[in-house]
């Protein structure tokens, strides 16, 4: 009896311990994991809301999936924003991929990985401290309206990675994305 037991416990560590070495490294499906996750945390949160441009279909916009992610079209010159007042605090274009207010304009950003006009060039480290900091790229300009970086920043850092993981395997998309433009008052 003694023999078996020591067997049975021996056994049970023995499984545990493959079992707690095969949770330590990455393994496929860790990635696909991470990649579905994020998926549906781009999704839930919105993100193709904005960054996702539109065409009109017979129920008003609708997503171009031709260009999920890819943020406001270049090729959409904006005209001047309206006149707001307290009343109006703030334009949208008709996709959504352009906001206007008291920081000026906005427009929604390139999420996909094209390498030259989208996160290509970003690490994980960037995109996440972009979200904690509300600053582009983690150092540089802040993140502008209508962005909710704020909420975002709450997000674990393990949804945050596989936020990231999922945005790397979108279709990358060639669109550079307008420069934000600040308030009229502020260019003067």
């Amino acid at each position: 009896m003694k023999r078996y037991a020591r067997v049975i416990r021996y056994g049970t560590i023995a499984v545990a311990c493959a079992a707690f070495a095969g949770c330590t490294g990455t393994r496929k499906s860790d990635t696909a994991n991470a990649v579905e996750r994020g998926k549906y945390l781009v999704t839930v949160v919105g993100c193709g809301d904005c960054h996702t441009p539109k065409t009109m279909g017979p129920n008003g916009p609708e997503p171009d999936r031709t260009r999920e992610l890819a943020g406001h079209p270049e090729q959409v010159k904006m005209p001047a924003p309206p006149s707001l007042s307290q009343a109006w605090a703030v334009a949208v274009s008709p996709d959504l991929t352009t906001w206007t207010g008291p920081w000026g304009q906005s427009f929604a950003a390139n999420l996909t990985p094209d390498e030259n006009t989208g996160l290509g060039t970003w690490t994980e480290d960037m995109f996440v401290n972009a979200i904690r900091t509300g600053k582009h790229m983690g150092v540089s300009r802040p993140i502008l309206p209508p962005m909710p970086w704020q909420d975002f920043a709450h997000m674990s850092d393990g949804d945050l990675k596989a936020m990231w993981a999922y945005l790397r395997t979108v279709k990358p998309v060639v669109n550079h994305v307008p420069d934000p433009i600040p308030p009229a008052n502020a260019r003067r």
